[in-house]
C-alpha cells in the first residue's frame, strides 16, 4: 500500500508541475502553439477553469492558479491520510 501512496504523490508532482508549466507558458505567447504547451494546456486548463469560474482576474492578474495550487495540495493530503488510514 506504501508503494500506491508513493505512486499517487509522484502523480500529483507530475501534475503540479504542469500547473507551474502552463502559468509559466501563458506569460510567453509564443509557446501557446508548440505541442507540448497545448498537451500541458489540453489537462490542466479544465482544472484552472473551475476556479476561474469563481475568481476573476483583477486586471491583468489571475489569481485562480494560486488558489488551484493550495486545492490541490489540500487534496493530495487528504488524499494520503485516507490511504494511510486504509493501511491501519
Amino acid at each position: 500500500m506504501l508503494f500506491v501512496i508513493y505512486i499517487i504523490d509522484k502523480l500529483f508532482l507530475a501534475y503540479t508541475i504542469m500547473l507551474f508549466i502552463r502559468i509559466l507558458g501563458s506569460w510567453i505567447p509564443e509557446l501557446q502553439s508548440s505541442r507540448f504547451m497545448q498537451f500541458v494546456s489540453f489537462y490542466t486548463d479544465p482544472y484552472l477553469n473551475l476556479f476561474r469560474r469563481f475568481i476573476p482576474p483583477l486586471g491583468m492578474i489571475d489569481f485562480s492558479p494560486v488558489i488551484a495550487f493550495i486545492a490541490l495540495g489540500v487534496l493530495e493530503q487528504v488524499v494520503k491520510t485516507i490511504l494511510l488510514n486504509f493501511v491501519r
